[in-house]
């Protein structure tokens, strides 16, 4: 508890810029972070370093912000919001997320680590956590603008030639982020004094896969590079490869993930982010408890299998879905540790009813849920950041893809150390997942799901729907879209299942007042969560796979005599 109090005040010190009085948490002014008089010993450097954590492993966030966990990221085919979220219209005046002050600083650490008298071994592993964070930080901006100016070093305020570069390519960029990665992980230490806590080797290769993985398939989808998509997915696929072999980590009960109020012993977390009552709380266990909720999407509930290991569209056991107990009977048990699968909440009837009356209680401890700290800002839940099941389902999908662009054909064995150790996971135990023939198969026979996206070869989809049903509503679905090119699958007038909830007959409910609540089919059907016409979402331009780049720091440039490029389709 000694050391879990001490990193949580050390975050708050550094992230809030409170006062510490406390001589161990002593931190100098801003200002004199780059002073050599600061740069005199690894544990100057170290609190450092603890400053980049806040704005990456972001977790739960603090107070009613809970990161992109839930509805934190609902701008995806998983949720299906009253008003839902529309993609971007206009070019941003400022902001738009259009800035290096991370880059910078990383680069200062970096730099500075090099003066630090201690030893060859910290140098390197400091060295290899400043490029770690380099990298999240280039990857972060090369995701949402594509070609973006690259800075290896510190560059003064003063040097314009630096300051104004014009943007890099990509390809570049990410080359640079594999370097950094690499280096990382040759470089970090495999383990730290609070391993969970800090980062250390596994948890650098776990983000080398995400990161590869990410950028592999946008070169194949959106760039038909496969030359560089093969290049990062290898990448992505010998990363996740080596924290699968380590054997450090292993699959814990699905749920105790997500709502544990201490995830230091859980052994499927590569990294998480501390919480204590009164000291840094959430919100995210609040919301999963007694408000009303953004519910999930019909879309969304159809996707997960039956226990059987088939598609709701073949299996025999699917009893469909009018009412909750047809819907949640004999399905993939991840289903009944994310959602509440005995009852509806309905508006008009529950008040902590959803959009789609489907609910989650996936983050919801039921220890605390009548307690203070169960309701409000004042959640203490841990919230893991990287976790082996993501790794799991990382490799898989590097291996199908690498198949498609030059890499050998996946095999039995590939999905045996990946997906089926998911489906074997204590609880679920699903049938495992099987290739015959490059596709899929459950008990020896081949399955074509037809709701199957035809873009989309049937292993894929496979893989993709263990994703999707893996890492609900942890943030992930907005970007996987995004790189695969399926945006199409945000538009609810093409889609429309993603804009509606559960089925429900208003007669059935005498006593309610559901005038507020439109259906399919007039007083029985689909609830339809976005009524209003004004609120569909619509996807008709492919520009907004990437951002547009903001109007002020165009003319910025513009002042210097040089040209910033906009994106693509962006005025």
């Amino acid at each position: 508890m000694k050391t879990r109090y001490n990193l949580i005040k050390i975050f708050i010190c550094l992230v809030l810029f409170t006062g510490c009085e406390d001589t161990f948490l002593d931190v100098p002014p801003q200002d004199l972070l780059v002073d050599e008089t600061y740069w005199s010993s690894e544990g100057n450097v170290k609190t450092f370093a603890f400053g980049f954590y806040a704005n990456y492993f972001t977790g739960y966030g603090s107070g009613f912000t809970f990161g992109n966990y839930f509805s934190g990221q609902s701008f995806n085919d998983d949720f299906a919001p009253s008003n839902p979220a529309q993609f971007t219209l206009q070019v941003p005046t400022s902001g738009g997320g259009w800035s290096f002050a991370w880059v910078r600083k990383a680069n200062i650490f970096i730099n500075r680590v090099q003066t630090v008298p201690m030893s060859e071994e910290a140098i390197n592993h400091w060295t290899g956590v400043g490029r770690f964070f380099r990298a999240l930080e280039y990857s972060d901006l090369v995701f949402k603008f594509g070609d973006v100016p690259y800075y290896s070093n510190e560059i003064s305020e003063l040097d314009n030639e630096q300051l104004y570069k014009k943007r890099e390519d990509r390809t570049i960029v990410m080359d640079k982020v594999l370097e950094d990665l690499q280096f990382a992980a040759s470089n970090v230490r495999v383990a730290t004094g609070t391993n969970g806590l800090e980062v250390n080797q596994a948890v650098v290769l776990a983000y080398l896969a995400r990161i590869m993985l990410y950028e592999g398939t946008w070169q194949k989808y959106h760039e038909n590079n496969t030359a560089k998509a093969n290049q990062y997915l290898t990448a992505s696929k010998s990363a996740s490869e080596q924290v699968i072999i380590s054997a450090k980590f292993s699959l814990a009960n699905y749920r105790a993930v997500f709502n544990s109020l201490d995830l230091s012993t859980n052994k499927e977390v590569i990294l998480f982010r501390q919480y204590e009552p009164g000291i840094l709380t959430h919100s995210l266990n609040s919301y999963n408890n007694k408000e009303a909720q953004t519910g999930v999407s019909r879309d969304a509930i159809d996707s997960y299998l039956s226990k059987d290991g088939l598609p709701v569209t073949l299996s025999p056991l699917y009893k469909g879905d009018k009412g909750i107990t047809n819907i949640m009977t004999d399905r993939d048990p991840r289903i009944y540790e994310t959602f509440v699968s005995t009852q509806l909440r309905i508006l008009g009837i529950a008040s902590n009813y959803s959009t789609s009356a489907f609910a989650t209680h996936k983050f919801l401890n039921e220890s605390i849920k009548d307690l203070p700290e169960g309701s409000s800002n004042l959640n203490p839940t841990d919230a893991p950041i990287i976790r082996y099941g993501e790794v799991l389902v990382i490799y898989a999908e590097a291996v199908a893809e690498l198949a498609t662009v030059g890499g050998a054909a996946v095999t039995q064995q590939d999905l045996d150390k990946s997906i089926n150790i998911l489906r074997k996971r204590t609880g679920i135990n699903l049938p495992n997942l099987q290739v015959i023939g490059g596709l899929p198969a459950v008990g020896g026979v081949v399955y074509n799901d037809p709701t199957r996206d035809t873009d989309v070869p049937a292993l894929i989809w496979e893989i993709r729907r263990e994703r999707r049903i893996e890492l609900m509503m942890e943030g992930y679905r907005f970007d996987d879209l995004k790189r695969w090119k399926k945006f199409q699958y945000l538009d609810m007038v093409l889609n429309p299942d993603i804009n509606e909830g559960a089925w429900i007959v208003k007669s059935d409910y005498p006593s309610a007042n559901l005038s507020a609540l439109k259906l399919t089919n007039g007083n029985e059907g689909y609830i339809i969560p976005a009524s209003a016409s004004s609120a569909i979402r619509v996807f008709d331009n492919p520009r907004v796979y990437l951002s547009p780049i903001p109007i002020d720091q165009i003319k910025l440039y513009s002042d210097q005599g040089v040209v910033l490029e906009q994106n693509p389709g962006w005025n």
